[in-house]
């Protein structure tokens, strides 16, 4: 018996002229998520995208298939050729080894016209032969114990078992986006929802050695690694920040370094950006959370970009934030207690009104030599490829 993964996707099919194009985009992602499967196969048919599989691959195979973004179900099935005699088989056979069957529903499809029984009929059909072949079962079409479903197209998909996904879009569709990435527990929601909408995500990560330490370095790249198996292969930017964190420390009002820094750190993520042909920079900031993520906050850091800044979570409280993180799998992660640099040298009373001339002013006194030194931050940054 042959096993496949039935994919089904959501609103790439309303894609019209560009339909084809999302479809391709989202059969690679899964062909690179099942890289450690060797035995799956990917390819489409009318409707659906199939993953031949052998029994012994199903699990792992529908575990990494399910985290990619662009899909809203999936079935485990296995595949019988289109002919009725092979279909009413099976389906009874399916019946009658279920354990703890009492009721069933058969929910045939005719994908493919040329097969001479209609879906009603087919229904019908295959209803009465199994009432016939299997003892003690009754037919209970709102609330059966199972629901075998019966795809007949080219050839004929059987399965029992829907799989909720995470729909979205195939990640690479809306172009990339750099994501400031702390060891926090918001950015890498950001990071998840945005590619969930489509965009191949770069992260930008600040290290200030020797204030953040080595395991505040791997936290961050292993939250990288558990994001990518939803958002595909991520390229990690890790930027040496300790120079120019200390130089605003030193040169800047106290009240203003952490908007300071913060601007530093979009002016950065946007040269990265701009490398890599992002079109867009992406951070987890939430209106009103911490001093610096004011609406004055917020527009004193987007005034240096120019790039357009996604910020998914603004209208997040941190329930619905946490929520998240615990589902796909980053909250563990994010809340060991390993210092970040966006927590050292916070002053006693932050600025939360920020005025934009008067952060101009503030950074008269460093904004020739960071020129160079934000060029150097860039060239000297560790690439880790997750």
């Amino acid at each position: 018996m042959e096993h496949v993964i039935l994919v089904r996707y959501g609103e790439i099919a309303l894609k019209g002229l560009n339909r084809n194009y999302f479809i391709e985009l989202l059969a690679k992602n899964i062909r690179n998520t099942l890289r450690c499967v060797p035995s799956a196969k990917v390819k489409r048919i009318q409707g659906r995208i199939i993953v031949d599989i052998e029994e012994a691959d199903l699990e792992l195979g529908l575990e990494r298939i399910q985290k990619v973004f662009g899909i809203v179900s999936v079935s485990p099935a296995f595949v019988i050729d289109s002919d009725i005699d092979v279909i009413e088989e099976n389906a009874i056979e399916q019946v009658r080894s279920a354990q703890g069957v009492k009721t069933f529903k058969i929910t045939a499809k005719r994908g493919d016209k040329t097969f001479p029984i209609k879906s009603p009929d087919l229904n019908c059909r295959l209803g009465e032969v199994i009432l016939d072949a299997v003892e003690g079962v009754s037919v209970d079409i709102h609330n059966p114990d199972l629901n075998l479903w019966v795809e007949v197209r080219q050839k004929t998909y059987m399965y029992h078992e829907f799989i909720p996904c995470n729909g979205g879009m195939p990640v690479g569709c809306s172009g990339k986006g750099a994501l400031l990435l702390s060891g926090g527990i918001d950015s890498p929601v950001a990071g998840y929802l945005m590619a969930k909408r489509g965009v191949e995500v770069i992260g930008v990560y600040f290290h200030s050695f020797p204030f953040t330490s080595d395991r505040a370095k791997q936290k961050v790249i292993d939250l990288a690694k558990i994001m990518s198996q939803y958002c595909g292969k991520i390229k990690l930017y890790v930027v040496p920040f300790t120079e120019i964190q200390t130089k605003i420390v030193e040169k800047c009002p106290d009240r203003q370094t952490t908007i300071i820094i913060r601007r530093y750190m979009m002016r950065i993520a946007e040269m990265i950006a701009e490398k890599e042909g992002a079109k867009a920079l992406i951070t987890g900031e939430s209106l009103g959370q911490v001093a610096s993520q004011t609406m004055e906050g917020l527009g004193a850091t987007n005034a240096v970009a120019n790039l357009p800044v996604f910020r998914p979570l603004i209208g997040f409280d941190k329930a619905d934030i946490v929520a998240i993180a615990e589902r796909i799998g980053t909250f563990e992660t994010s809340i060991l207690p390993y210092e970040d640099c966006c927590t050292i040298f916070v002053p006693k009373h932050p600025e939360t009104r920020p005025k934009i001339p008067e952060m101009l002013r503030s950074e008269e006194a460093i904004a020739e030599m960071m020129v160079d030194m934000m060029a150097t931050a860039v060239e000297n940054s560790e690439i880790i490829k997750l």
